[in-house]
């Protein structure tokens, strides 16, 4: 990239905050920028303002871009963090097994209020010390955040994190398996016969929830307490709290409301030569590539024109 905007004498400036573009009569004329301490001003007819979303404000995405389309009569819809870890109600919970990354596993994500699904997945995660994170939570947060009273939801801890851990086991095939287990380890305590079956940072908590005396021969557990615990690897339930900061999100969701921009050029429809391109639009999608094809594909158009 930075060969071929050598070879068209495009010039670069770093190290340089951008502090307003210059507008007349509707018209962008240019922009101002401070350098070591100066304020320099650029003389431009067109100007394409790519300056990204909030998240990640340490490679210089800190939402000014946002400002500037503000200032000269832009709607900036409600910023919000878009693919980002969450936070569980259940934070001792899962610090014990923060580190742990669960890989085909599968989630579902429910409303319990109105007993409503709002999203499941298939692949890995993985628990922080204030939660969830990994690539299925990522694309669930991206889901939650749209969703009608979020917020509140949220606060009557009303949002359902359920993690299948045997995602390829029904529930009479992992019983089968879970009394194979214990028929080879049948003089051992509960505590000790997990092991074959369930990542060794998780036994402590999964112990825990099923209420078995970790000390209880194998061979003394009933047909309830070990339908229990199949019932706690089938649905592994936390309660989703709230989303991380936006500092913390991969992408913004949220930005210029796209009915004020041209689609097939992406000029403003307000200011004349003021063009949008990447995550400062209000357009966004799941993790996988698809946000630096907008980022891609809206830059193209607009250096088109």
């Amino acid at each position: 990239m930075y060969k071929k905007l050598k070879k068209l004498n495009v010039e670069i400036v770093t190290n340089a905050e951008v502090t307003d573009i210059i507008v007349k009569e509707k018209q962008v004329k240019g922009l101002k920028y401070k350098k070591d301490n100066k304020e320099i001003k650029i003389e431009a007819d067109k100007i394409i303002l790519a300056t990204g979303g909030k998240s990640y404000p340490l490679t210089g995405s800190t939402g000014k871009g946002y400002e500037i389309a503000k200032k000269y009569g832009h709607t900036v819809t409600n910023l919000k963090p878009g693919l980002v870890p969450l936070e569980c109600k259940e934070k001792e919970l899962c610090k014990e097994m923060q580190g742990l990354s669960l890989k085909n596993i599968s989630i579902k994500i429910k409303d319990k209020e109105k007993n409503k699904k709002i999203y499941e997945d298939f692949g890995e995660m993985m628990f922080t010390h204030f939660g969830v994170t990994g690539p299925v939570i990522i694309s669930s947060s991206s889901h939650l955040v749209r969703y009608k009273k979020i917020e509140e939801l949220l606060k009557e801890e009303k949002i359902e994190l359920s993690i299948d851990l045997k995602p390829a086991l029904d529930i009479e095939k992992l019983d089968l398996r879970i009394r194979r287990d214990f028929e080879e380890l049948k003089n051992k305590n509960f505590k000790n016969s997990l092991d074959k079956l369930l990542p060794q940072k998780m036994i402590k908590s999964i112990i825990e929830l099923s209420t078995i005396n970790p000390e209880k021969k194998v061979n003394e557990i009933t047909r309830e307490e070990r339908q229990k615990l199949i019932s706690i690897i089938k649905e592994f339930k936390l309660t989703i709290s709230k989303f991380r900061p936006i500092e913390e999100a991969i992408i913004t969701s949220g930005g210029v409301s796209t009915k004020e921009i041209e689609p097939k050029t992406m000029e403003s429809k307000i200011i004349k030569g003021l063009y949008f391109a990447g995550e400062i639009i209000d357009v966004d999608a799941y993790t996988g590539g698809f946000n630096l094809q907008i980022a891609f594909s809206t830059g193209y158009i607009s250096r088109k024109k």
